[in-house]
């Protein structure tokens, strides 16, 4: 039985889509294309680990390593803003109080579903259970629009978050892959030649049995 921590950044991928997320986190299928490594060469430059900077009431570390045993999920976080704040922890070697804001960095704009904001909220529920601090919210950016989109956690989400990553540890020790569900999305997915989604507009293995078994039967009479 597979009890191994799921990814921080699957969850986006199952959100978007529970067979994309499947076939690159359970068959270990990949395949790039310009959006992909566009995503990705942004995220290296935000996984920068060696870069620590202090603005003013702000200290940014980037490509923090995270973890949740309740949620059993570990990741690495884009970057995390530490802000002064009464309400915040205690920081070796700075004084005061901070309170950790994740800023999550996305190639390109806001989208239609809630992936990005579900990832970035899974995010602040494993800092919180690591350095025992509530976070309110954090941010999104978007390298298209080249700003930031607040996003508040609330219980709801928080309860969203939870479902999902039970569910994907459920299709993980079943090791499930679901079948395709085509959408507007697939054209432009990296895996569409993986996944084939036009297979899912044909007919079963069942009803091609009963077809061809009939046109025998039929075929007996003449």
């Amino acid at each position: 039985m597979n009890n191994d921590p799921i990814m921080l950044s699957a969850l986006q991928h199952f959100v978007f889509c529970r067979r994309q997320w499947a076939l690159i986190h359970l068959e270990q299928q990949w395949s790039e294309n310009a959006r992909t490594m566009d995503g990705m060469l942004m995220h290296q430059r935000a996984h920068d680990d060696k870069h620590v900077e202090k603005r003013g009431e702000v200290l940014v570390i980037r490509g923090l390593r995270v973890h949740s045993r309740t949620l059993n999920v570990t990741g690495i976080c884009d970057v995390v803003e530490f802000h002064q704040n009464s309400e915040g922890i205690v920081l070796p070697g700075y004084e005061g109080q901070w309170l950790p804001y994740p800023v999550e960095y996305k190639r390109g704009s806001p989208k239609p579903h809630n992936a990005d904001e579900l990832q970035l909220c899974a995010q602040a529920m494993c800092l919180e259970e690591m350095l025992m601090v509530s976070i309110p919210e954090g941010s999104l950016y978007y390298g298209e629009t080249r700003r930031r989109t607040r996003v508040s956690f609330d219980h709801e989400m928080r309860q969203c978050v939870s479902d999902m990553l039970a569910e994907m540890h459920q299709y993980t020790k079943r090791g499930y892959t679901p079948r395709p569900r085509p959408t507007k999305g697939c054209n432009a997915c990296s895996l569409k030649e993986i996944c084939l989604p036009k297979l899912r507009r044909t007919s079963s293995v069942s009803s091609y049995i009963r077809q061809h078994v009939g046109e025998e039967s039929s075929c007996e009479n003449c």
